[in-house]
């Protein structure tokens, strides 16, 4: 029998005999008649394979996706270009099909790739320590958080300005511990400094930090880190790596540890995912990180090789000592990473932020002056930024996509007190021109909804 050829009536009857049963139904006896359905399901009959295809292409083609339209999405996950030189080694069939590499002595390739990447991500991070990927961005923030109420014996984390996926998975995964989450707000786009030194406390496990911070906004990570050093709290900063070319990296202003979304090296949008996360941090906590560390070794010869240094997780030491269960790690996605990183180089990685700055300040002015349109904040930014606008924002969305134009993300979704805020964010694959039709847009679609919206609420 083939994956694609269903068990026929003959076999069923087979199967049946083999196991001494007179039916499929007597294999349901044990489950409670109130339990059953009682009836077929409710399903179509079967096609023909050029039905099915005509019939899925029907369906992809109500998607909207990157190639198709102008993207200025992001909120984590961003239109980047990714070289052919990704796709070119990351489908090696030697890259593309194996599993955890638990023997050294057939893995090398796959090992060094992990011991590479994570050379990178410490060298991005300026943290000693990294981790050969996890799932995504949040979860590598839950993870963080276990870790600090490990080291620390607290059960107390505070984080604010985070991404808000990444502090949903916070708050799940600190629940199952009994910790407390509690958020300190924004003060002109930026955490609000005052409020997180009141918050801070010898109960206090974490200070959650991200810079550049769900706004878009630069925060001032060593001068906020203060309150957590403190009173002797981990300091956990949550980074975008595509800002790390020009910004300063976390472990110099003070983290214990620096983690974040890696979509945005060598990952396309994919609708979604998958993509991978990064963990960094101090020494000190290397027998507490998630996942797996490659370490480099010399064979009975005296030739270099990588091996699998240590694993946190409960298949390999004592579940009691476990702190992890991570396994795949994402390891293809972080191989498309290193792949990015390795095609840009030390300078082009340099040159590529610097090129985000120049036109997301560029973007930031021309689209603060469209009437009907002003800035959220007039906080510092990298590559993304917040407006508000003065007209129902999924009404503006709507006209813009129109227009084949994804203008931003509506904030209001997550953040209620900003109903018609919009996230912008800028690559490098986002031209001069497409910003300028940007703002035309923009424009067009607040002026539309100004006058629908007045003349809905006109008197007869």
């Amino acid at each position: 029998m083939t994956r694609y050829t269903s068990a026929t009536d003959s076999d069923r009857r087979e199967m049946l005999a083999a196991i001494g049963v007179e039916g499929t139904a007597e294999l349901f006896e044990q489950i409670p008649e109130r339990l059953r359905l009682g009836r077929p399901l409710a399903i179509p009959d079967g096609m023909g394979e050029a039905e099915v295809f005509e019939r899925l292409a029907a369906l992809a083609g109500r998607n909207r996706h990157a190639e198709s339209e102008v993207c200025f999405i992001g909120a984590g996950m961003y239109d980047h270009y990714v070289p052919a030189i990704v796709d070119a080694i990351t489908q090696r069939s030697e890259f593309l099909t194996p599993y955890t590499p638990y023997q050294p002595e057939i893995s090398q390739g796959g090992l060094q790739v992990m011991f590479e990447f994570q050379t990178a991500m410490s060298e991005l991070t300026g943290l000693p320590v990294s981790n050969a990927g996890l799932y995504e961005g949040p979860s590598s923030v839950a993870s963080a958080g276990y870790l600090a109420m490990g080291a620390t014996g607290r059960q107390r984390v505070v984080s604010r300005g985070v991404h808000p996926h990444s502090r949903e998975t916070l708050a799940t995964y600190s629940a199952g511990f009994g910790a407390e989450v509690e958020e300190v707000g924004l003060d002109g786009g930026l955490t609000d400094a005052a409020a997180l030194v009141r918050a801070v406390n010898g109960e206090t496990a974490a200070v959650f930090l991200q810079s550049p911070n769900f706004l878009g906004a630069v925060e001032d990570v060593e001068a906020l880190g203060e309150a957590a050093r403190e009173h002797g709290a981990l300091l956990v900063v949550a980074v975008d790596p595509m800002t790390l070319g020009v910004l300063r990296p976390p472990g110099e202003m003070g983290a214990d540890i620096a983690l974040g979304e890696g979509q945005p090296l060598g990952n396309r949008l994919d609708f979604g995912g998958p993509s991978f996360g990064f963990f960094c941090a101090k020494e000190e906590h290397l027998r507490r990180m998630p996942g797996r560390i490659a370490g480099e070794t010399e064979d009975v010869d005296g030739r270099r090789g990588f091996v699998l240094a240590l694993q946190t997780r409960e298949q390999h030491i004592r579940r009691e000592k476990a702190t992890h269960n991570i396994c795949t790690a994402q390891a293809l996605n972080a191989l498309a990473g290193m792949v990015h990183l390795a095609w840009l180089g030390r300078e082009g990685f340099r040159e590529l932020g610097e090129l985000l700055v120049q036109r997301t300040a560029y973007a930031r002015e021309r689209l603060a002056g469209v009437q009907g349109v002003s800035l959220l904040h007039e906080a510092p930014v990298a590559r993304e930024f917040a407006l508000e606008l003065d007209a129902p924002v999924d009404a503006v969305l709507d006209m813009c996509a129109d227009r084949g134009i994804a203008a931003g993300y509506p904030l209001g979704r997550e953040y209620p007190e900003h109903e018609n805020g919009l996230l912008v964010a800028i690559t490098e694959r986002r031209t001069k021109e497409q910003i300028d039709r940007l703002a035309e847009a923009l424009e067009e679609a607040i002026f539309q909804s100004g006058s629908v919206g007045a003349t809905a609420g006109a008197a007869p």
